[in-house]
């Protein structure tokens, strides 16, 4: 892996700023560190769990965040190129991570850099600028305020570069609301578990990188190879097209046919007008251009234009969590209504799967009379309402009344009114996704035990969609394993995409391809390492680079206070069959799956806890002794 005094794949250095001090170092990347978690978010778990104390207030200055890329960021490799932040989160408490894509990864390496860890707090609004290999602290107090939209013109006016790529927060993140993300370049966002909070607590703006850098790759014929091979079979893959044209999208019509949509808060799986609300209906009406991530071949963004002469304006996106938050999950039929409101909740700087919850949320007390005018100010949440959306969209933001209430996040939300409990879904305080898991078991299983809380992409066991029984026989030894509505083997199937997906964030590419549409395994993952870095890795190495950081990410939660009875779905899910749909009568039968689930993790079915021989194996000595220290672990 090493050549000489430099790291193939890598730019071998990352940057560490105290924001107290005002200090820069730079420092060597470690080779048992890399070796161990490969980069992105395998390497930014590890910085976490070793340098954030237990217990830490997320938003104090002793929290860390971390922002890093993989050794396939920069490379061309054609499945784009993607950066994970991290940091404790404000929202949950335990693991804060997000996923992002757009330019910003590539550009951070060529300014020659892996990771960025920034301590500490400053003691007035600032920016970053980092360019190639220097950085610099601005001031950033005409900035404070400005809604992502404006900061970023105002940033690009004030560094003068066109090729300046910029992560940036908004007002809902300078007033701590703790579903606030961090957007790159206006309507990229990582925006899950509440990092914008994080860094609205340093007081810092927004990061701007900038470099004319490269990545050494240390087998390129090897690699070209690879590329070649990955391009022919993304290019005659089924999916290709309907992912070009409509992106994430398309799955609201399939969501609808197979009865798993959250319609009004998760009691109408399928509705009449889904063609209206549709990625085909985007396609055909709105629709102007596509848009893809640096070097991806699937351009699966779009860029949309709603003609009205009042109201003309335009947009990137959306994906499907937006989608179908804006649209079904709260009652609205109006696509150009939902499509203005996402624009507000990107501008706004928020997560918008946290927001179509909580205000689906108090839309279903509303309908049952238990929340009133007088509690909401005024605010009728009626299903569909819009009117009444976009002023609490501002409200959220600004923390202003029954906004404030709702800023927290749901199940606080369901504490300071004293009501609504038992239908705020979310697990482990974060939000559920678009999809109902009544309906989609092995997502439902991949939910209760993520290890940020209700997620998808954590596990993204997409292939359970085929259902198709043989693959899943020869897979995971269980026919069961690949039918959505299926029970047997989804310990086994979630257990192995957890892993996949942790090596695709780890690597830096993209999970829509890379996994959602089965282009890596363990076996080309080995391959493409050695012919980037150099280093000789056998596919089974590489299965246990995904364990380890699927492991630790386990601990640091467990020493943050996670426990085995929070591995679970709300009670609507485990005991209300869906009443209608293609998936009618079904509820999560979680304990059974989730039983297989820590038998084939080798975890304590008692604790949820990984072993004493599961940490040997994977070589987590170190955290072993750390658990039994704090009394966690006896065995």
């Amino acid at each position: 892996m090493l050549n000489s005094n430099r790291m193939y794949g890598y730019t071998g250095r990352f940057l560490r700023i105290n924001l107290s001090t005002m200090e820069f170092k730079i420092l060597e990347l470690e080779d048992k560190m890399v070796r161990a978690y490969l980069g992105g978010r395998g390497l930014n778990i590890a910085r976490l769990y070793y340098e954030v104390p237990k217990g830490v207030d997320p938003l104090s200055p002793d929290n860390k965040l971390i922002f890093g890329v993989g050794p396939i960021v920069g490379t061309g490799f054609p499945l784009g190129a993607r950066l994970n932040v991290t940091a404790k989160s404000p929202q949950t408490g335990i693991l804060g991570d997000s996923n992002v894509g757009g330019h910003f990864a590539p550009e951070l390496k060529y300014a020659g850099f892996d990771q960025i860890i920034i301590e500490g707090r400053s003691n007035k609004p600032v920016y970053l600028y980092i360019q190639d290999g220097v950085a610099e602290i601005r001031d950033a107090s005409g900035l404070w305020g400005m809604t992502i939209t404006k900061a970023y013109e105002a940033i690009r006016r004030e560094i003068g570069d066109p090729r300046i790529q910029i992560a940036l927060i908004g007002p809902a993140a300078e007033n701590l609301v703790k579903f606030s993300g961090i957007f790159f370049n206006k309507s990229r966002p990582a925006a899950r578990t509440g990092l914008g909070a994080v860094m609205a607590s340093k007081n810092l703006k927004a990061i701007a990188v900038r470099g004319d850098g490269y990545v050494e790759i240390a087998k390129p014929e090897l690699f070209e190879k690879i590329v070649e091979e990955v391009e022919i079979e993304v290019y005659t893959h089924e999916q290709y097209w309907p992912r070009r044209i409509m992106g994430t999208t398309r799955i609201l019509m399939a969501a609808n046919r197979i009865g798993i949509l959250p319609g009004k808060h998760f009691t109408e799986p399928e509705t009449p007008y889904a063609f209206e609300i549709s990625g085909e209906k985007l396609a055909l009406k709105y629709n102007v251009k596509n848009r893809a991530c640096f070097s991806c071949i699937v351009p699966c963004s779009r860029i949309f234009i709603v003609k009205k002469i009042s109201e003309a304006f335009i947009g990137e996106g959306p994906e499907y969590e937006a989608l179908a938050g804006m649209t079904v999950r709260i009652g609205n039929r109006n696509l150009e209504k939902a499509l203005k409101a996402i624009e507000a909740i990107n501008n706004l700087g928020m997560d918008v799967i946290s927001v179509s919850e909580v205000i689906s949320w108090a839309m279903e007390l509303y309908s049952k009379g238990l929340l009133n005018k007088e509690e909401t100010g005024g605010l009728k949440l009626e299903w569909g309402n819009m009117e009444a959306v976009m002023k609490l969209l501002e409200d959220i933001a600004y923390r202003r009344g029954f906004g404030d209430i709702l800023a927290d996040g749901v199940i606080v939300a369901a504490e300071k009114l004293g009501k609504g409990f038992e239908i705020a879904f979310h697990v482990k305080k974060l939000e559920m996704i678009q999809a109902d898991p009544r309906g989609l078991k092995g997502y439902g299983l991949g939910f209760a035990v993520s290890s940020r809380g209700a997620d998808h992409l954590r596990s993204e066991p997409f292939i359970e969609l085929s259902d198709n029984p043989e693959l899943g026989l020869k897979m995971f030894g269980e026919p069961e394993a690949t039918l959505r509505l299926g029970v047997k083997g989804k310990g086994k199937l979630v257990a192995y995409y957890e892993n996949i997906c942790a090596l695709v964030d780890s690597l830096g590419v993209c999970k829509n391809l890379a996994e959602n549409m089965n282009i890596l395994d363990y076996g080309k993952m080995a391959k493409l390492i050695e012919a980037v870095t150099g280093m000789n890795i056998t596919p089974i190495e590489v299965e246990v680079i995904g364990e380890r950081i699927i492991n630790l990410e386990r601990i640091y939660n467990v020493r943050e206070g996670v426990k085995r009875e929070h591995d679970t779905l709300p009670e609507r899910f485990l005991k209300e069959p869906l009443k209608r749909g293609a998936s009618a009568g079904h509820v999560i039968e979680l304990e059974k799956m989730l039983m297989e689930y820590y038998d084939t993790r080798g975890w304590d079915k008692n604790t949820g806890i990984p072993t004493a021989e599961k940490l040997k194996a994977l070589n987590l000595i170190d955290v072993l002794e750390d658990l039994q220290r704090r009394g966690l672990l006896t065995s």
